[in-house]
């Protein structure tokens, strides 16, 4: 199994990275964290730095392609990356999928795809170079079909989900791991907001503790929990008719 030591992850502040962050960090360990919110981000790193982490935790907006991958950048030259989990991303959807405001469309896929990609492109060099590390694309069990809600959500996560399984074939060759994780519902400020049912959520913790082994094992795929997993199975498999019949779009 694999371990790592200098470990970037973004949407630090809350949620999943939130979690992660915190048990990933001890003793000898690096973490760059990133998030939305100061303060939030503040108390993650302060959390981490408890557990005898170093810590570097800024507000540098994963969009921002420049000033990210300086940021990136300098963090790996100070502590050579082993891990990096995309993490950072929204689902600012409103009614109707947001038809009526594509600027909200556009803006959740600048952050939840080209956020990652900004994530991934200034360390990819480098990790190649050192003929090691581990990718965390952090997606969604949305991701995998048409849903009544979230729209843009859905797509994103589903373009980044089919992104990262097609370049771990590329990647593997240079001794490269990537993982797609494609987490049910989890607590966080996104689900807290949601205005449908989320059946089987699942603590942050628990979420981290799947998420951790299936990275130290190079997992393609971290899908969970399992009943909802199969649900979207299911969905998949079904002709689509009815499977839009069951979602109420047909």
């Amino acid at each position: 199994m694999k371990r790592f030591t200098s470990i970037v992850i973004t949407g630090a502040s809350s949620g999943i990275g939130e979690a992660l962050a915190v048990d990933y960090a001890g003793p000898g360990i690096a973490l760059a964290l990133t998030g939305r919110d100061r303060e939030r981000l503040d108390g993650v790193a302060a959390a981490c730095r408890a557990r005898g982490a170093t810590v570097v935790a800024e507000t540098v907006d994963v969009v921002d392609r420049a000033a990210f991958a300086d940021w990136l950048v300098a963090f790996d030259d100070a502590h050579p990356v082993d891990l990096v989990i995309a993490n950072a991303g929204v689902s600012i959807d409103k009614d109707n999928s947001s038809l009526g405001d594509f600027s909200i469309i556009r803006k959740t896929f600048d952050i939840n795809v080209g956020g990652v990609l900004n994530t991934v492109e200034p360390l990819l060099p480098r990790l190649q170079a050192r003929r090691r590390g581990q990718i965390g694309i952090v997606s969604s069990l949305a991701g995998f079909i048409g849903l009544p809600y979230s729209a843009s959500y859905n797509a994103s996560k589903a373009a980044v989900r089919v992104w990262g399984e097609s370049i771990r074939y590329v990647l593997r060759k240079d001794g490269i791991g990537v993982s797609v994780i494609c987490p049910g519902f989890v607590v966080s400020r996104i689900t807290a907001s949601a205005p449908f049912p989320m059946p089987f959520m699942m603590s942050g913790a628990k979420a981290s503790a799947i998420i951790r082994a299936g990275l130290a094992r190079d997992r393609p795929r971290i899908a969970f929990p399992f009943p909802t997993k199969a649900a979207v199975w299911l969905g998949q498999v079904l002709p689509g008719r009815l499977t839009a019949r069951l979602l109420g779009a047909a």
